[in-house]
């Protein structure tokens, strides 16, 4: 028979007659009359075509067709009430959830290793998996829950989704140690323009906006960078600077991740440039989830500047 065709409630009187074996104590346990029990069976006996169950002198014993039902439907139930106690509860200690994180390539660098490690003590069972903010079908991913939280700087996520400011972050310049302008603690235009610069894209973030703002402050000086390299993201980026005399103009909480592995250094920027505020971006689905709570109070916690900012939905 079709699913849809069948109370779903009386399912529930089944599971309890299985365990229960009288009408009497299925009525207790489920807070019903008798008269009430009866009658759910004999609408489960009229949409399923059996007895079920058969009085005897020990109770009602179930028939064949009815042991044969007796595990999926007692599995069914179960399911279902460990995902209404998901909603209700979350132990972090114990739990054994999986939570998909969207995030940029400098967002895996600063973000993880510290998430990971905070995970490790405090919910060594809970798993992560990351996927790309610059995925086209970001918005409906976190609509759908596919996707449960967004990390970073991302314009696209700016209207219907819940967010929270985490910090703002300026931009700096990153070069080498052994870099001819690394000897000087200032920078000046003309040598920052001159020199030759590395652009990062990183489409679908709002790093190209810190970007264009840049090429057009120095374009308003009269000046113009020497842009000699391009590239889509900033994964290669500390071993090409590494490597040569190349400058990049880069969010300043990556700079902290790759001076040290790639000998880097960095110099203030000779020009005034916006920062970027970081924000994590959650769906309205998942605002009251008590699990999504939890892993939203993480990040603010570890990467929060200390400020209790609110989250907001925008429209």
């Amino acid at each position: 028979m079709e699913l849809a065709r069948l109370d779903l409630n009386l399912l529930l009187v089944f599971h309890h007659l299985l365990r229960e074996k009288r009408v009497s104590a299925v009525a207790a346990v489920l807070g019903m009359s008798q008269p009430a029990v009866s009658s759910a069976l004999g609408r489960l006996r009229a949409s399923l075509g059996d007895e079920l169950f058969l009085r005897t002198q020990r109770g009602m014993a179930p028939t064949p067709y009815a042991l044969q039902l007796a595990d999926p439907v007692a599995a069914a139930l179960d399911g279902l009430q460990q995902a209404l106690n998901v909603r209700a509860s979350f132990d972090p200690a114990n739990s054994e959830r999986s939570f998909t994180l969207a995030m940029t390539d400098v967002g895996e660098m600063y973000f993880l290793p510290v998430l990971m490690d905070a995970l490790a003590g405090a919910a060594p069972g809970v798993t992560l998996n990351v996927v790309a903010v610059t995925s086209a079908s970001l918005r409906d991913d976190m609509a759908s829950g596919r996707t449960d939280l967004a990390l970073g700087l991302l314009p696209q996520l700016q209207a219907g989704f819940f967010q929270q400011a985490l910090f703002r972050q300026p931009y700096v310049c990153l070069m080498r140690e052994g870099h001819p302008l690394a000897a000087k603690h200032i920078l000046t235009l003309p040598d920052f323009a001159a020199a030759s610069h590395v652009r990062v894209i990183a489409a679908g973030t709002g790093h190209g906006r810190v970007d264009e703002a840049l090429s057009e402050a120095l374009e308003r000086q009269g000046l113009q960078r020497r842009i000699r390299l391009t590239v889509p993201h900033y994964v290669a980026l500390g071993d090409v600077l590494g490597h040569s005399d190349l400058i990049a103009t880069v969010p300043e909480r990556f700079a902290q991740r790759v001076i040290g592995p790639f000998n880097l250094t960095t110099r203030p920027l000779p020009l005034a440039v916006d920062g970027s505020v970081i924000h994590q971006f959650w769906h309205a689905r998942l605002h009251k989830d008590p699990g999504h709570q939890w892993l939203r109070g993480q990040v603010s916690q570890l990467f929060g500047d200390g400020n209790k900012t609110a989250a907001e939905q925008t429209a």
